[in-house]
C-alpha cells in the first residue's frame, strides 16, 4: 500500500485539527496547497504566522486587536454610555455587521459552563465589573448567546451589576433560543438589538 510523504501526512493532520474539518476535508485542503502556486501556499503560511504574532486581546474590551487598544475602543464617535457584553470576538463582529449598535463592547472570552469546567474566574468578568463601576455607562446590554449557558452567564452578570446605577437589558428574543450569534441572519440580529428589553 502506497504511503503518503511524511510532510503531506503532517499537513493533513494539522488541517484535521481545525473545527469542522474532518479527515476528507483535511486531505482536500492539503492537496489544494500542493496544487496552487508556491507563493500562494506560502502566503497562507505567512498569514497564519502574522495573525499569531500580531493579534492580541484589546486591554479594554478583550476584542481582537493588532494594538493594545482595538479600533472600536479608540473611536471617539462611539456611544460611551452603552456597553454590549458578548461571549466571543466573532459575536461582536456579527453585531457590528448589522450597523445598528454604535456603543462599546466587552468580550467575555467564553461563557459560564460548569459541565465543561468553565467558571466565572476563567472569563473577563472582573474587568467588566471594574469598567462598569468606573465608567459612565447608562445601559449594559447582555448579548450572550440564547443558550442555557449564555442565559446563565447573563443572569450571573446581572446579579453582580445589580448595585450599579445602570439599566441592564438583553437582546430581544428575535434570536432563536439555541442559536449562535455568529450564524444568525444580520436582519434578525438588527431586530433583536433594536427591540432589546430590560433583563
Amino acid at each position: 500500500m502506497a504511503q503518503l510523504a511524511e510532510s503531506v501526512t503532517r499537513v493533513i493532520e494539522e488541517f484535521a485539527k481545525l473545527p469542522g474539518i474532518g479527515k476528507k476535508s483535511a486531505e482536500r485542503l492539503a492537496y489544494h496547497i500542493l496544487r496552487v502556486h508556491k507563493n500562494e501556499a506560502l502566503a497562507l503560511a505567512d498569514a497564519i504566522r502574522d495573525v499569531r504574532e500580531n493579534v492580541r486581546y484589546c486591554k479594554i474590551c478583550y476584542n481582537l486587536s493588532e494594538g493594545d487598544v482595538c479600533p472600536i475602543c479608540r473611536d471617539p464617535q462611539r456611544d460611551g454610555t452603552r456597553l454590549c457584553v458578548v461571549e466571543q470576538p466573532r459575536d461582536l463582529m456579527a453585531l457590528e455587521q448589522t450597523g445598528v449598535f454604535r456603543g462599546l463592547y466587552h468580550v467575555l472570552l467564553g461563557r459560564i459552563a460548569p459541565l465543561d469546567g468553565i467558571g466565572p474566574d476563567q472569563l473577563t468578568i472582573e474587568p467588566l465589573i471594574d469598567r462598569v463601576r468606573n465608567g459612565t455607562f447608562q445601559e449594559i446590554i447582555m448579548a450572550t448567546n440564547p443558550t442555557v449557558e449564555g442565559d446563565g452567564t447573563a443572569l450571573h452578570l446581572s446579579n453582580l451589576l445589580a448595585e450599579c446605577p445602570v439599566e441592564i437589558t438583553r437582546l430581544a428574543r428575535g434570536v432563536t433560543v439555541g442559536s449562535i450569534l455568529e450564524y444568525t441572519n444580520k436582519e434578525v440580529l438588527a431586530d433583536a438589538l433594536s427591540g432589546r428589553q430590560k433583563w
